[in-house]
């Protein structure tokens, strides 16, 4: 081979490795140099969870994941056999306290009344007799015949049977009247305390009935029939499936054009649809969120915020979980 065939060929793999370089140069231009313009999102959807107020034994579930639910439906029953003996003490307390009640307020029986009138009848006759025979007496006393310790002990005699008269009488009327309004009232006030414990145990046994407060999906079932719930503990989460929205996560620097209360297009690669949606939420993510430096040298750092928006108008078959693009 030649010098000049040699030195052509060196010439040409110079010329190839600097093509290539230019070539690798370009290209990373294009693709590193430039950020991807696409913001993505998702779906997502509010929830509440199912737990009861006392700790209890799961004995049925009536629904499975994945059921839609009305408001009123049933959704599983708890058994609290503690509660249940509350309720039972409590009912009879407070039927032992409407007795009482209403004994005060019936008063003494007939019969009772009766005996007292008699005995006050029977004070009131002793006492005529010994106001005459004080009487008859006095008289004798006035003309010498009895001496003044006899007239004395007629008088005594005439005084104790009035006394008794006033006893009888207050007997009666007690009888007749019944309680004194004192009383009466601290009764009351008995029964009402009864009843209302009867009220708290009622209400606390609602709760073994666990129902749904909202429409919604079951979207998840903790417990097992036969486990034990603690209080408070999460029984199963409804999803409301009424109340969906779009999450998405954007720095600083690409927030323009999304303001609170704009309308954007999203597409929807689950459907290969478009969604409008309505902005209602945007807000830093705060320190701990994800910053990116701007410049290899970090002169500054950009911010993430949270953009939370609704579909303007219902979208058939749509999920939580979803994927939403947004392209500028």
């Amino acid at each position: 081979m030649s010098a000049k065939s040699q030195h052509n060929n060196i010439l040409l793999a110079i010329i190839g490795f600097i093509a290539v370089i230019v070539i690798v140069a370009f290209i990373g231009f294009l693709t590193l140099e430039r950020d991807d313009d696409t913001i993505q999102g998702e779906i997502e959807v509010s929830e509440y969870r199912v737990s009861c107020k006392l700790p209890g034994r799961v004995v049925e579930i009536r629904v499975k994941e994945g059921d839609y639910v009305h408001a009123g439906d049933t959704l599983a029953v708890l058994e609290v056999p503690e509660v249940d003996a509350q309720r039972r003490v409590a009912q009879a307390t407070g039927e032992a306290t409407k007795a009482i009640q209403d004994l005060t307020d019936a008063g003494a029986r007939k019969e009772q009344i009766q005996g007292a009138f008699e005995l006050y009848q029977q004070a009131m006759a002793a006492s005529e007799i010994a106001r005459k025979t004080y009487t008859r007496m006095q008289n004798l006393y006035d003309e010498g015949v009895i001496s003044g310790q006899k007239r004395d002990e007629a008088f005594a005699a005439f005084k104790a049977t009035e006394a008794q008269v006033k006893a009888a009488k207050s007997q009666y009327d007690m009888a007749r009247n019944g309680a004194r309004e004192q009383e009466k009232r601290v009764v009351a006030s008995h029964v009402k305390a009864a009843q209302g414990a009867v009220d708290v145990v009622s209400s606390l046994l609602k709760e073994t009935v666990q129902v749904a407060q909202v429409d919604g999906e079951v979207s998840e079932i903790y417990p097992k029939v036969g486990e034990l719930v603690g209080l408070g503990s999460p029984i199963m989460s409804i999803s409301v499936m009424k109340d969906m929205w779009g999450t998405f996560n954007v720095r600083e620097d690409r927030l323009e054009g999304l303001k609170m209360g704009q309308t954007f297009t999203a597409f929807v690669p689950a459907f290969n649809k478009e969604l409008k949606l309505k902005i209602y939420y945007i807000k830093d993510q705060g320190a701990y969120a994800v910053w990116k430096a701007t410049k290899a040298n970090g002169q500054y750092d950009l911010k993430t915020f949270e953009i939370k928006a609704r579909p303007i108008t219902p979208f058939e078959g749509l999920r939580p979980g979803m994927s939403l693009i947004i392209k500028n």
